[in-house]
């Protein structure tokens, strides 16, 4: 594993995504559905150079190396390289920022960010990035929250922004769901969107403990806590996430996710 320089953003996400990392890498591996459907629609081939932007423990590079793709990861939180490093034995993962990556152009044959390019501080300049380590047609695979009616923790996140102090009806960012919206950004960066979908997956947790243990992983869960406290965020989270609750104690939640594919 190589670390590079980490500024602006990546200091900070690193940090917050990094606070749980066992815990961050249980969750991750929850959504291996969303990631098999993406591999599925862009295709992994033996020996195609694949590169995953915000990498996590590694759960996409496992996959993508299981076609016997060879893969390299970035992320910010360098104790969830760690976990990658052990789960991808031989990936080249590194510590940096998505505005600022650390490989030359046309390196790879499929790059992609699961829920990473809208962390970067410049979100254009992330996939622009992306864009010049791909090779020239290579895919680039932009993923961002799904609907809202069809993300059940769309509750707790809005809960969390209310302990960090976020104001009622402050401005959004952009609704990157929304058709069109991501295109219009991988457009400006210099990519050629060619494929939009939706996918989905569940996330079962036992019981309270685990529920609280799975959220509070998550870098603006951990925000929170700073704010507000543990206690007052595991409150949150159960109070929000109260209708998920089965009879036996148990909690289910479905999530989607929107996907733009675009080529270099």
């Amino acid at each position: 594993m190589t670390a590079t320089t980490t500024e602006g953003s990546a200091a900070t996400q690193g940090a917050l995504w990094g606070a749980h990392p066992a815990d961050w890498a249980e969750t991750e591996a929850r959504q291996l559905p969303v990631y098999r459907a993406v591999a599925d629609r862009v295709g992994i081939a033996p020996r195609d150079r694949v590169l995953d932007l915000g990498c996590g423990a590694g759960t996409f590079l496992g996959l993508a190396a299981g076609h016997g793709a060879r893969v390299a990861g970035l992320d910010a939180a360098e104790s969830l390289l760690a976990i990658a490093a052990e789960c991808v034995p031989g990936a080249d993962l590194r510590a940096g920022d998505l505005e600022r990556l650390p490989w030359d152009d046309d390196a790879f044959d499929l790059v992609t960010g699961f829920n990473s390019f809208f962390f970067a501080a410049d979100m254009g300049a992330a996939l622009a990035e992306a864009a010049r380590v791909a090779r020239p047609d290579a895919d680039v695979v932009i993923q961002v929250w799904g609907r809202p009616e069809r993300c059940d923790v769309g509750a707790m996140i809005a809960a969390m922004g209310r302990l960090k102090g976020a104001e009622p009806g402050a401005p959004a960012g952009p609704p990157l769901w929304q058709p069109g919206v991501v295109e219009e950004l991988a457009r400006a960066a210099g990519l050629t969107p060619r494929l939009a979908f939706d996918a989905s997956c569940v996330f079962d947790y036992p019981d309270e403990d685990a529920l609280v243990r799975g959220m509070a992983a998550a870098g603006g869960v951990v925000q929170a806590a700073a704010v507000a406290g543990d206690e007052a965020v595991r409150r949150a989270i159960l109070d929000s996430l109260a209708p998920f609750r089965a009879a036996d104690g148990s909690y289910r939640l479905s999530n989607e996710w929107h996907q733009v594919v675009a080529t270099a």
